[in-house]
């Protein structure tokens, strides 16, 4: 059977990162998308001018209309803006259940304009992390969450790792992309194991919502798969491969997205 995928998150109209970036990744790796809107963002390969958040109740009524009808077979989690809305998200996956939910923990876009409102970060941690499958910071949100200096090695990933496991949620892929070097290591933490995934550093222009295709790939991908270690390899290769085709399209005047669809065209 195809599953069903659930994208909650905000709108990027040049289409390369959220919702945008999630549909299309849910749809190449064969999983069938609904989607839910969190907020209007102005913005494109430049930067992000502006965010817009939905109001909680319309976002609730989105929330209702898809999970009463359709049977969702894992839920991506993005950008969710302010406190009302966290909340209301939360509400939503206690009440329905699906049973996988891949939480990306957006703060910050890649050019440093603030998503998430600061006074959410503690309702964040205390109210949505412990309903989560996974999530997937990288090295400066996992700081941010834990209110820790960025990790500057591997092993300071992993306990990193650890502790944001220790906050309720079942498992963490802590992206270690900003780290120097040729490779770029990234850390699954789950009960009682500790996955070292490791990928070569691809060199491209086209990095504009790598984050979003990374999340939305795991929860197409959970479905299909045995475990969360064959999950996350998966969507890495997925990932690499479409950052590495990213030069074949040509998309805006500052950092282009990835080729979602490479395998496609």
């Amino acid at each position: 059977m195809i599953p069903n995928v659930l994208t909650i998150a905000g709108s990027d109209p040049s289409g390369g990162a959220g919702i945008q970036a999630d549909i299309k990744t849910l749809s190449a790796l064969g999983a069938y998308s609904a989607a839910v809107i969190t907020a209007l963002t102005a913005q494109n390969t430049r930067g992000v001018t502006a965010v817009h958040p939905i109001s909680s109740r319309i976002v609730a009524e989105q929330l209702d209309a898809v999970f009463s009808d359709l049977q969702i077979d894992a839920v991506k989690i993005g950008m969710l803006a302010n406190v009302e809305i966290i909340c209301t998200v939360a509400a939503a996956i206690e009440r329905y259940q699906p049973k996988y939910i891949v939480l990306d923990t957006v703060i910050l876009s890649s050019n440093g304009h603030l998503l998430l409102e600061p006074d959410s970060l503690s309702v964040l941690r205390e109210r949505l992390l412990p309903l989560a499958s996974i999530i997937t910071p990288n090295l400066y949100e996992s700081a941010v969450l834990l209110d820790q200096p960025i990790a500057e090695n591997e092993a300071q990933m992993a306990s990193q790792g650890d502790a944001l496991q220790a906050l309720g949620v079942y498992a963490v892929l802590l992206k270690g992309g900003h780290l120097s070097g040729l490779c770029s290591p990234d850390w699954l933490i789950e009960d009682f194991c500790h996955t070292r995934l490791v990928t070569n550093r691809v060199s491209v222009a086209g990095t504009h919502g790598t984050g979003c295709t990374l999340s939305s790939a795991m929860a197409a991908l959970r479905p299909q798969r045995l475990n969360w270690v064959t999950t996350v390899c998966d969507a890495k290769i997925y990932l690499t491969q479409a950052l590495m085709h990213s030069t074949r399209i040509s998309v805006g005047h500052g950092t282009g997205p990835l080729h979602h669809c490479y395998s496609w065209w």
